[in-house]
């Protein structure tokens, strides 16, 4: 569990009680919820997929570049959420027992309207020195919330869909969803780093396993007191609650190894042990061992493939300064470097062990016991079932460095907008987004600059 993982887990913990406080199987027939899908919800379910999925995220990273095409991006979502969650009301056929995806769609709300008052508000200009700039860090932490609303919301989606996490399942299911989203935001932070993060990394003075390792051991301790209910402990409590151990236990030992900026090969052992002990989980069905055994193995080629990027791939950096000193000086091999616009085979590979956090999560997400049920019933085999889960994972992975990609070429950061001396020129393309300039520099009227960092 990571950084990106406690946020995921956070309203998910919050949301998932109104599945307990829903269970209504007597108000629906057996002929309800069997029922055809009709054309209107699968155009509900698309629609909202692709602009909670797609469109949102973009529009959030074209805020953060400070495109001109922020604002009629996320209008048009807006726009699009409306016209989808009036579908998702008007769908005949099949029907769904009330729980925490409808719930949440009424909530998802509040943010909604709260951006659009507010990059309203931030298009007005007033307040310029007094309420403008807080309206502008909030717009942005609810912007940057829209990927984590989107994904517990799509979580809660697939969910209601298949009628699975009732009754005793809850448990299971919040293990399972939690867990796997901690590793796909692990592996999303990964790469955030790798494409864009690395001058942040240097300025902060502490090295991104010094973060890791407190997240870690944190989330050990939760798991160590939560895991087993009851008097009788089961051979699965006893293996999640010494995994809770284990992770707090070599947390600390990451913390203490990782301070002063130091690397740490920790957390990525505490992976490979934590990838070992899922791959021998005991399990009821041949499918569900086998899945969990791909799982586990490729969160162990996660790991691995992590202590050989810090330990022989990852750039070296050396301080030069007092603490806190942002003009460090970078030593780094010839060869981790992009060399005539071509990616060294060393950077290249750094992408493996996000790519393979990525795909454990969805695996470790597609092992609940309701899931590999349904996928035993089908007569799918576990091969199938994996390269499914794969395939998936390639996608979420391409749309990930894709929208990295798309915030270092956009707005402020598009190539033709950045001088040589890397400051960013006024021009009419980007005007729309420039900073508001202080009171006491002159400004011509006709030429007023009216953008923000609004994203």
């Amino acid at each position: 569990m990571t950084r990106g993982g406690v946020a995921t887990a956070l309203p998910l913990l919050f949301l998932a009680v109104s599945v307990l406080g829903h269970d209504h199987d007597d108000e629906l027939t057996e002929e309800e919820k069997t029922a055809p899908v009709d054309t209107i919800l699968w155009l509900h379910i698309l629609l909202q997929a692709a602009v909670w999925g797609i469109l949102f995220p973009t529009g959030m990273v074209l805020g953060l570049s400070r495109s001109r095409w922020h604002v009629p991006l996320q209008s048009t979502g807006f726009a699009l959420t409306a016209a989808g969650y009036v579908l998702g009301h008007s769908h005949k056929g099949r029907s769904f027992l009330a729980g925490a995806h409808g719930q949440m769609a009424s909530i998802l709300f509040v943010p909604i309207a709260l951006q659009l008052f507010l990059g309203i508000y931030l298009k007005l200009h007033i307040h310029e020195q007094t309420i403008r700039p807080w309206v502008v860090r909030l717009h942005g932490v609810v912007g940057k919330a829209y990927p984590i609303l989107a994904w517990v919301q799509m979580l809660f989606g697939a969910i209601a869909f298949r009628g699975y996490c009732r009754d005793g399942n809850l448990g299971q299911c919040l293990a399972h969803y939690i867990m796997g989203s901690g590793f796909i935001a692990y592996g999303t932070i990964m790469a955030l780093l790798l494409l864009v993060g690395e001058s942040w990394v240097r300025r902060s003075g502490r090295s991104p396993d010094w973060w890791d390792s407190w997240v870690i051991m944190l989330w050990g301790i939760v798991n160590t007191f939560t895991e087993h209910r009851g008097t009788n402990w089961s051979v699965k409590d006893m293996q999640h609650t010494i995994l809770g151990v284990l992770w707090w236990a070599g947390g600390i030992l990451g913390i203490f190894l990782s301070r002063n900026n130091q690397r740490s090969i920790v957390p990525a052992l505490i992976i490979i042990l934590t990838g070992w002990a899922m791959s021998d989980h005991a399990q009821a069905l041949m499918l569900s061992t086998k899945v969990h055994a791909i799982f586990g193995y490729t969160l162990m080629s996660a790991g691995l493939a992590r202590i050989i990027e810090i330990c022989f791939v990852a750039p070296k950096y050396t301080q030069d300064g007092a603490d806190g000193d942002t003009h460090s000086e970078r030593t780094v091999d010839a060869s981790h470097e992009d060399i005539n616009g071509v990616t060294s085979p060393s950077r290249a590979f750094r992408h493996l062990p996000p790519f393979l956090l990525v795909a454990s999560g969805l695996l470790f997400m597609s092992a609940t016991d309701e899931e590999l049920h349904f996928v035993n019933d089908e007569g799918m085999d576990h091969v199938t079932y994996i390269l499914i889960m794969f395939s998936i994972a390639f996608l979420m992975y391409s749309l990930i460095v894709s929208l990295i990609h798309l915030y270092t070429i956009s707005g402020r950061n598009a190539p033709s907008m950045v001088p040589d001396n890397g400051s960013i020129e006024l021009t009419a393309a980007n005007k729309w987004y420039s900073p508001v300039p202080a009171a006491e520099l002159e400004v011509e009227p006709v030429h007023h600059i009216i953008g923000d960092e609004d994203d």
